[in-house]
């Protein structure tokens, strides 16, 4: 379900949330959550138990039981990037900041892929106030995850539960560090207020649930949990606007185990692909061209070996729909090619000097490059 109006008049203002500039380390103590040890990531968890025995039953709630079963496996996570001065002597600087959620006792993190995009290296904060190197295991920008792995074991970690199973209107609690590391494993509390909003960022077509729970650049790859102390997405993206107030957006932890599992088993993400080359008319515009269609998307290029070149496909198309799908923007074409397997032959609605045909396209698996 789109944003419809709101969401048109905002759409520029949806921002992923790390945050760039140098900022002071702040650890911080817990009790550990269920760690998971082996294999991949877990399909359900047991929450922790909370350790709260001094405080009343009217003080120990659900939050206090979540930042101190979830909260220590949050870390935060510092990309610093390489460039040159103008004597072409070559420094590393602060890229930005952001948080990410050890899931494996081994040292294994999630976070997001804009944090440690383009990272010359990694620093991994622990709340325990130490800081140590990262290296990058996998990454995939389609979906805005990454893995990161330090060395070593007895880590804490958090427990993953069924974002399937969640309903708007439960408490829904994030943990991060918005606006860096000064305000490490910081905990905020609200509600689920949407499940499966589908939103275009950075012509990525997301399914994300929806939070009120106060979430500031920094936030990105910490933790949104439930009230049983289970993480059920990964902080992603706000709506940053005049006048737009507690509209945060989370990765469901059931996607976030899918595409988690491939880069420990992979490295990168198999899905299918078309072999085309497209524009909307928002990405012509940023290109510099102007698009006059009422529909659909351009075909700027097409991989002549790929699905498309080998079905027929040719630049200057216009494809209006995938295997039903409308396909009116960047995202929505790619959204709906995933949404299918390789080897999948897929139904391909298009226009073609003023004539529209059908053509059917035997998807591939996208070539690791």
């Amino acid at each position: 379900m789109f944003l419809m109006d709101m969401w048109r008049k905002y759409r520029k203002t949806v921002v992923a949330m790390s945050v760039a500039g140098a900022v002071l380390a702040a650890g911080c103590g817990g009790v550990l959550a269920d760690n998971t040890s082996q294999g991949v990531m877990p399909q359900t968890s047991r929450p922790a138990s909370a350790s709260s025995g001094s405080l009343s039953a009217a003080r120990n709630t659900p939050a206090v039981r979540v930042a101190q079963s979830v909260g220590p496996a949050v870390v935060g996570i510092t990309n610093r990037a390489v460039a040159r001065d103008w004597f072409n002597h070559q420094f590393e600087y602060e890229q930005g900041v952001g948080s990410g959620v050890i899931f494996r006792e081994d040292g294994y993190i999630v976070t997001n892929y804009h944090v440690v995009a383009g990272a010359k290296e990694i620093m991994v904060s622990l709340s325990d106030g130490r800081s140590v190197k990262g290296k990058m295991v996998g990454a995939d920008e389609l979906t805005d995850i990454a893995v990161v792995k330090i060395d070593g074991d007895g880590f804490p970690t958090a427990a993953f539960g069924n974002s399937d199973d969640i309903v708007v209107g439960e408490p829904a609690i994030a943990i991060g560090n918005p606006m860096g590391l000064e305000f490490q494993g910081s905990v905020t509390v609200g509600v689920i207020s949407a499940l499966n909003r589908t939103l275009d960022i950075s012509e990525r077509h997301l399914k994300l649930i929806q939070t009120d729970a106060a979430i500031s650049p920094g936030n990105s790859g910490g933790a949104l949990a439930n009230a049983d102390g289970l993480v059920i997405g990964i902080n992603s993206a706000k709506i940053a606007a005049n006048g737009v107030e507690g509209m945060g957006f989370a990765i469901p932890i059931n996607s976030v185990r899918d595409i988690v599992n491939q880069l420990l088993d992979h490295g990168r993400v198999i899905r299918p692909y078309l072999g085309v080359g497209v524009y909307d008319k928002e990405t012509a515009a940023r290109a510099g061209y102007q698009l006059n269609v009422d529909a659909g998307v351009y075909v700027q290029n097409v991989t002549l070996n790929g699905p498309a070149g080998k079905a027929g496909i040719q630049r200057g198309d216009v494809i209006l729909s995938v295997g039903g799908e409308k396909t009116n923007t960047v995202g929505a074409l790619r959204s709906a090619i995933t949404s299918h397997q390789v080897g999948d032959s897929v139904e391909i609605k298009l226009v073609r000097n003023g004539d529209t045909m059908t053509v059917n396209a035997v998807l591939e698996a996208i070539p690791e490059e």
